[in-house]
């Protein structure tokens, strides 16, 4: 009875991992990959199915166990994407008034944020500002909402 509990948990802790890693490459991976990962993900599944019927363990608790290890399975390869995945760099581009280009200029050269500018189009300057974190990003938006900037990503 014990043995089949822990076979059950450890079944639909693998269940879960193998759902969540199927949900990411479908929408992530190629065609390939996606149709791999679901025959595998859906064959394992059977075999979980047959575990729910062990005897001995209330309908209540298979489904705390179910719920338990879904948090625990899915936070645990969410955590590991958001570990591996790669910062990328990001370019913001945003439209000042002239007014502001010497101001918006010493706060970029201050916050050593990389950028540059396009000067003369009307009465506008053109920023493309560069961010290599999503920490720059946040604090770029900022730095643009004090000059009441037109800015897309």
């Amino acid at each position: 009875m014990t043995e089949m509990l822990i076979l059950f948990i450890v079944c639909t802790v693998v269940n879960v991992v193998l759902s969540t890693v199927k949900s990411i490459v479908t929408v992530k991976g190629s065609a390939l990959a996606a149709s791999l990962m679901n025959a595998i993900t859906y064959g394992f599944y059977t075999y979980v199915i047959i575990l729910t019927n062990i005897e001995g363990v209330s309908t209540v608790a298979k489904m705390v166990i179910t719920a338990r290890c879904n948090f625990i399975g899915v936070y645990v390869v969410k955590f590991i994407e958001e570990k591996a995945r790669k910062e990328k760099i990001w370019r913001v581009e945003a439209t000042v008034d002239k007014k502001e280009q010497d101001h918006l200029v010493n706060v970029l050269k201050n916050s050593n944020i990389p950028f540059n500018y396009i000067e003369n189009v009307g009465k506008w300057v053109i920023f493309n500002i560069y961010c290599n974190t999503s920490a720059e990003s946040s604090a770029v938006k900022e730095i643009l909402k004090k000059f009441d900037a037109k800015y897309f990503v």
